[in-house]
């Protein structure tokens, strides 16, 4: 039988200054909802110049005025214009996008996701997605109100390509009002992760619970239940992404953009970067190829 996870928690996003360039409505890692492991912030994203992260997982969606290549390295980059869906391994350190005078601010939604310990130092490494090549599910038909955009992970058979560290099921779910038939569906989550929606378009039922837009939903993780029943619960289209992770189980010591399972990592972290050592080498010296900054 199908048992489905329920609301656990909702949260409503609030503004937070990254001090960085960047102003962000923040569900996860705000103060109704500091830490949901193994994530460590969920964001609408405004960048206006560069900023660096640390030691981190993240996947990017939605993004709306990409200008210029998302920067991480010096020896990587990549150009959201024609790929809108990163998924970057920060490893040792990245650098965030800049772009010229007088364009928009790119905007989109950001998810950090903690590395395990034994993964903090690695190597950055960059997945892109065409959006018009990612893998898509049809859990009530090809015809029908529902589509699943599998950015990470499994839905009704299909898989996307990403790999992550860790383990991470990321999923752009659709519900059309002008559908042939209910729109209701059941999503598998693995048992035992946790997971979480954050709607953005209209009114979705989960687990028969009416949840508006822009609301973060920390599901609930018994040992039976293994997904969620999701519904349209309005005469409106709903959007929501539900994300699901292993837990890592494991200390985290947070500085700004740096995430760590120490103090004394943090710290040498924070050397690092003053440093430009350990991926940061660029970190004082880069500029962007449109931007000049």
């Amino acid at each position: 039988a199908e048992i489905s996870r329920s609301v656990a928690k909702k949260v409503q996003a609030f503004e937070t200054s990254e001090g960085a360039g960047a102003t962000v409505p923040r569900s996860i890692g705000s103060m109704n909802l500091h830490r949901l492991d193994p994530f460590i912030d969920l964001d609408i994203l405004v960048v206006s110049r560069a900023s660096g992260m640390n030691h981190l997982e993240s996947s990017n969606i939605s993004f709306k005025h990409v200008n210029e290549p998302y920067r991480k390295t010096k020896k990587m980059k990549g150009d959201l214009r024609v790929r809108p869906l990163p998924w970057l391994c920060s490893g040792v350190g990245r650098i965030m996008p800049v772009h010229g005078p007088g364009l928009p601010n790119p905007t989109g939604l950001q998810l950090w996701i903690d590395l395990p310990k034994a993964d903090k130092m690695t190597a950055p490494s960059y997945q892109e997605l065409v959006s018009s090549q990612v893998p898509t599910a049809y859990p009530l038909g090809p015809d029908g109100p529902a589509e699943v955009k599998v950015i990470s992970g499994k839905s009704f058979g299909v898989e996307s390509p990403v790999r992550h560290v860790g383990g991470c099921w990321y999923l752009d779910i659709k519900l059309k009002a002008n559908g042939e038939g209910k729109a209701e569906f059941f999503q598998d989550i693995p048992l035992g992760w946790t997971a979480f929606l954050y709607t953005i378009e209209g009114l979705l039922g989960v687990n028969n619970q009416s949840i508006e837009k822009y609301y973060t939903v920390v599901l609930s993780a018994e040992e039976n239940e293994a997904g969620i029943l999701l519904s349209l619960d309005g005469d409106q289209d709903a959007r929501a992404v539900l994300i699901a992770g292993a837990p890592l189980n494991q200390p985290v010591f947070q500085y700004g953009p740096f995430v760590m399972n120490s103090k004394e990592e943090i710290m040498a972290t924070l050397r690092d970067y003053d440093g430009q050592r350990n991926g940061f080498e660029k970190s004082k010296t880069w500029k962007s190829s449109i931007g000049g900054r």
